[in-house]
């Protein structure tokens, strides 16, 4: 045998040595089988943290994304992915509050799938799944029914706690996720019920023995003080939606089509390793900017419109929320720079007045202080713009009267994130945005600018400032080339 074929033979039994015995290899080329932006250690830690809350004498399970409908990729969902990171449709977690040990519950191999996907996580890799994971226990879905049966059975154990609220999948936020809820139950054609709700239900009727008890508001609670690692996330994201805006920014012009930023931003967000989108693209020219959460994207902009451009990616399951307001000519008019200048002014009052250790409520108030003062040096052309600027600081200000009114709203995992408003003070850790509008009803104007800002022990750092809203860098930028214009689109 030759020198170069005993070599290829020791190559391809090295390969095979490394792809069996090395669980992150996943028999496609590169492909993980457990996240790398997380180490089992963090998942452990916020295990620990569930166990805290539930005590010694309750048991929590948390279900699982099912599979996709359609040619979709699995996306986990935020809820089960938060506690142990595994990304296999259908699983299971049971925390076990006596022993602080945590049980997946995965399906069994489908091996003809698996011929044509490739491998997934199932009960068979029970060794490979513990070792990625830290779970302590791997078992097939199957077993789940027998496994709570016997905790029922048990003199340890009296409450069972899940979560309530729906799960947060693939672009979804809890406000949304209600609101599906809602619209099915308006419906006397559908009237399906959740599968929260179904899970409840078989569990009641199931295991009466068992006290069931809702898990959302500890998961919601835990997830309101990001790590530094989800906070590297969410500024990926963020970095990610400020080099779409930019690009917009540059790309932008008249007889171009709403739909043409958004995959124009598609491609950013995707190229960088965005598994999805936080949201839809809110890309909003002339008078559809009045409607806040337009998306269809099919109107062709013209010159004079004022385009307002919400759109962020989802970045290993953190999210952001960034929007910008853009000439579609490339120059502000003198509506848009009387108007736009005022708001800015009253923006950038708000950011200056965000630190930790302060209270939403009395950063408000410091703000309303310094837009009283902007609102009385502003000079507008029109009555009703003169209106409109006072009422938006006047709104701003009756926002101030209770203690529970908040900045803007969380982000992280969702995009509304979840944490709830305590009236506290900010603390480290806590990410959000701002996005006050300013309305003008006679014309149908809305302007809106969105940024994200992170709280540290020194101050609130905002992850979006290298994404201009100044008008005069707005147009700098807009002289510049732009993507759409190296790319046009098919005539044809």
């Amino acid at each position: 045998m030759s020198p170069l074929s005993v070599l290829c033979k020791t190559l391809l039994l090295c390969s095979c040595f490394v792809i069996f015995f090395n669980p992150t290899a996943s028999g496609q080329e590169g492909i993980p089988f457990f996240t790398t932006d997380f180490p089992p250690e963090e998942f452990a830690q916020r295990r620990a943290k569930v166990f805290d809350s539930i005590g010694p004498d309750a048991i929590a399970v948390i279900q699982g994304e099912p599979g996709p409908r359609g040619y979709t990729r699995f996306r986990q969902s935020n809820e089960f992915y938060y506690l142990c990171g595994i990304e296999v449709p259908h699983a299971y977690l049971v925390l076990n509050g006596s022993r602080r040990t945590a049980a997946l519950y995965l399906p069994n191999r489908n091996e003809a799938r698996e011929r044509s996907e490739g491998k997934l996580l199932s009960a068979e890799d029970g060794e490979m799944v513990r070792k990625l994971s830290g779970v302590d226990d791997v078992y097939g879905t199957a077993s789940l029914g027998e496994h709570l049966a016997s905790y029922a059975r048990g003199a340890q154990v009296s409450a069972l706690f899940t979560t309530f609220n729906p799960s947060e999948g693939l672009a979804m936020s809890r406000d949304l996720a209600i609101r599906a809820i809602a619209d099915a139950a308006a419906d006397p054609w559908d009237g399906s019920s959740t599968r929260e709700g179904r899970f409840i239900a078989l569990t009641r009727e199931r295991f009466p023995q068992l006290e069931i008890k809702n898990l959302s508001p500890v998961l919601d609670k835990l997830r309101l003080i990001k790590s530094p690692r989800e906070i590297e996330l969410i500024a990926k994201a963020t970095r990610l939606s400020g080099l779409a805006l930019m690009e917009a920014m540059r790309s932008t012009a008249p007889g171009l089509s709403e739909y043409e930023l958004d995959a124009m931003a598609k491609y950013i967000y995707y190229r960088n390793g965005a598994q999805g989108d936080a949201y839809y693209s809110l890309i909003a020219s002339g008078s559809n900017a009045w409607y806040p959460h337009y998306n269809a994207g099919k109107r062709v902009m013209k010159d004079g419109d004022f385009l307002l451009m919400d759109y962020a990616p989802d970045v290993g399951y953190y999210m952001s929320d960034v929007t910008r307001m853009i000439p579609v000519n490339g120059k502000f008019s003198p509506t848009q720079r009387e108007l736009y200048g005022f708001y800015l002014d009253c923006y950038k009052a708000i950011l200056k007045n965000i630190k930790p250790g302060s209270t939403a409520q009395a950063i408000k108030k410091e703000a309303a202080r310094d837009m009283q003062e902007i609102l009385g040096r502003s000079k507008f052309s029109k009555p009703h713009y003169e209106r409109a600027a006072r009422e938006f600081v006047d709104s701003y200000q009756r926002s101030t009267e209770s203690p529970q009114t908040s900045l803007g709203h969380w982000i992280g995992m969702a995009t509304h994130d979840v944490g709830g408003q305590d009236g506290g003070p900010l603390r480290p850790g806590m990410v959000f945005s701002i996005e006050p509008a300013l309305r003008v009803p006679e014309e149908k104007i809305y302007i809106r600018l969105e940024d994200v800002i992170v709280i540290t022990d020194k101050g609130a750092d905002i992850l979006t400032s290298s994404v201009p809203m100044e008008m005069s860098a707005i147009e700098r930028l807009m002289t510049e080339d732009g993507m759409l214009q190296r790319y046009p689109k098919d005539k044809n």
